[in-house]
């Protein structure tokens, strides 16, 4: 009992540690979006103080780049996250679920052999 109480225990710190990990990996992410949109933003502003862009050129193109920002974040961010976990060697939920199958049918396999010896 004490040692299904441990490896229980055990499997909630890993759960918890790749959790932190992606969620940092997540959050460094979003921030050099923002931080690349900030930069975007004020490459164009420099174009308008010099007369090299008009400032509804500007803003045109900037909403062109955040449109694109949007489309390819919600295409590519699932992926993204995929890639993560997998190279972390995080299960997916699939694999779980198959595990927890064999698991069973194995456990069934147990208590049935048990019944016929004793």
């Amino acid at each position: 009992m004490a040692k299904k109480v441990s490896k229980a225990v055990e499997e909630k710190a890993e759960h918890g540690a790749f959790y932190d990990a992606a969620r940092r990996v997540l959050l460094a992410g979003m921030g050099a979006v923002a931080l690349a949109q900030e930069e975007a933003q004020d490459f164009l502003d420099k174009l308008v103080e010099r007369g090299e862009l008009a400032e509804r050129d500007a803003k045109k193109l900037m909403q062109e780049v955040m449109e694109k920002r949007r489309k390819v974040g919600k295409d590519g961010l699932e992926k993204r996250i995929e890639d993560i976990l997998d190279r972390m060697n995080v299960p997916t939920k699939s694999d779980i679920e198959h595990l927890s199958a064999k698991i069973s049918a194995l456990s069934h396999k147990i208590d049935e052999l048990k019944k016929t010896q004793g």
